[in-house]
């Protein structure tokens, strides 16, 4: 499910959690999906029942990875993750961080690649001080959209 709004998100978040299920969260640009994603968003996946992945719009991966990012559109990524098993929600956030977005939906666990530490991870306090657990999962070196799109460019 792609959720047209944040409201939308935290209805659905509501519901699931009213129903006892345990929710998930993470973020990130996922700009051109690749083997690393697809295993870090199962392994996420398997913190919990319901994972929520906020994806960053345009604008914000314009802002953390420059102006030739990102390759593909918003919706184009959403759609994709979307139709990931692992993926129950996609919801787009505007911002350069995740930090309101999670306050919004107050996940039961959150998550992120090893390439953060807990300490490092934002919103981690947000999630702590409400009950919740910080995974960090494994990195998988050499899985990154950045040395996909060096690769290319150098064809």
């Amino acid at each position: 499910m792609i959720a047209n709004n944040w409201d939308e998100a935290k209805e659905q978040v509501n519901d699931w959690k009213l129903s006892g299920q345990k929710i998930v969260f993470t973020n990130g640009c996922f700009d051109i999906l690749h083997r690393g994603h697809v295993e870090y968003l199962t392994e996420a996946k398997a913190c919990g029942d319901k994972l929520v992945t906020a994806l960053n719009s345009d604008c914000s991966v314009r802002i953390l990875k420059g102006d030739s990012r990102p390759i593909q559109s918003q919706e184009d990524r959403a759609v994709i993750l979307d139709a990931l098993e692992s993926v129950d929600l996609v919801v787009i956030f505007d911002q350069e961080t995740p930090a309101k977005i999670i306050k919004s939906l107050l996940p039961d666990v959150l998550t992120k690649g090893g390439d953060y530490s807990a300490e490092t991870i934002v919103g981690a306090d947000t999630v702590t001080e409400n009950g919740g657990e910080i995974k960090v999962i494994p990195f998988r070196p050499g899985q990154s959209t950045s040395s996909i799109v060096e690769k290319i460019i150098k064809l």
